[in-house]
């Protein structure tokens, strides 16, 4: 299968969404067990608040004058996390599948925007603030391709890992959106030093990725500004970033585990800080949020 077409990532910047399950817990008291938001798409009453969740952030785009991206609300839906929550593969290829779906049916809704486009988000097999064992990149590869292929089928324009905290689980799934044919962004996370949470430094984690199985792009999200500043060295890997998603807090990841109520941070620092990375990130062309953020925060990222 030959690789999509990523040339529209070159011609304009995006809006990306927030912090989908932190919002949806938090400020409209949705139970999701295990952070897991993908069920929503399962009944009408979840289509309908997704639909909600999406169309603040379009409102964003439309005054930003910008593209928008939807992340799939997917994160959760692994094998693994999956099985927490009653799914087995089946369940999970059915649901993987629709959630890309409602991005297109949403996206056909947004006919006034410039360029809209539906990114199949994935997440890690493990935690996704704490670092397991290494994973071997040919299992990650195994382990994460029904998901990526679905995504594939369904018709994403790109999938995207997120809040991956290894280099090796990021070139497994790099590996099989290539099987897929389907472009790939591989995203981390990163610690109040801006180290990811194995250890490794966000720059020796690109190179990995880059040297193994490169991605078309990379991403760094589910961190603070100032937690993610600390890791950009002024090298030039640094033009692969395509996305910066950052937390509204300065908590730590086992801070914010702990937390029973939602820090929505402090949205002047939230913007000056992010303004702060934007001179050291040349390819830096998808804006929004991720824990505790919501249409508010990614506004004032926008200045809108």
């Amino acid at each position: 299968m030959t690789h999509h077409d990523l040339s529209w990532l070159s011609a304009r910047r995006y809006v990306s969404d927030g912090g989908l399950e932190t919002d949806l817990i938090f400020h409209h008291g949705v139970d999701l067990p295990e952070f897991a938001s993908f069920p929503l798409v399962e009944d009408e009453r979840g289509r309908g608040l997704l639909r909600d969740y999406y169309d603040g952030y379009a409102a964003v785009a439309r005054r930003a004058g910008a593209g928008l991206t939807m992340e799939s609300p997917t994160w959760r839906a692994n094998p693994d996390w999956g099985a927490r929550v009653g799914y087995d593969r089946a369940a999970l290829d059915r649901v993987n599948r629709a959630s890309i779906e409602l991005l297109h049916q949403l996206r056909d809704s947004y006919a006034d925007l410039d360029d809209v486009r539906v990114i199949g988000a994935i997440g890690p097999r493990g935690d996704g603030y704490v670092a397991g064992e290494r994973a071997d990149p040919d299992e990650a590869a195994a382990y994460h391709r029904a998901q990526v292929e679905a995504f594939a089928d369904a018709g994403a324009d790109v999938v995207a890992a997120y809040t991956l905290t290894g280099p090796e689980e990021g070139i497994g799934i790099a590996r099989a959106a290539r099987a897929a044919g389907v472009p790939v962004w591989v995203g981390f996370t990163v610690e109040t030093d801006g180290r990811l949470p194995d250890g490794t430094g966000l720059a020796e984690a690109v190179a990995m990725v880059e040297t193994h199985e490169a991605a078309d792009g990379y991403v760094v999200n589910c961190a603070h500004p100032t937690h993610i500043a600390p890791g950009l060295d002024g090298g030039e890997w640094l033009a692969r970033i395509v996305q910066v998603n950052p937390n509204a807090s300065t908590q730590t990841h086992a801070e914010l585990d702990a937390a029973e109520e939602l820090d929505e941070g402090d949205l002047d620092l939230l913007a000056t800080s992010y303004d702060g990375l934007r001179p050291a990130l040349p390819g830096l062309r998808v804006v929004g949020g991720c824990c505790g953020t919501d249409a508010r925060h990614v506004a004032a990222l926008w200045g809108v």
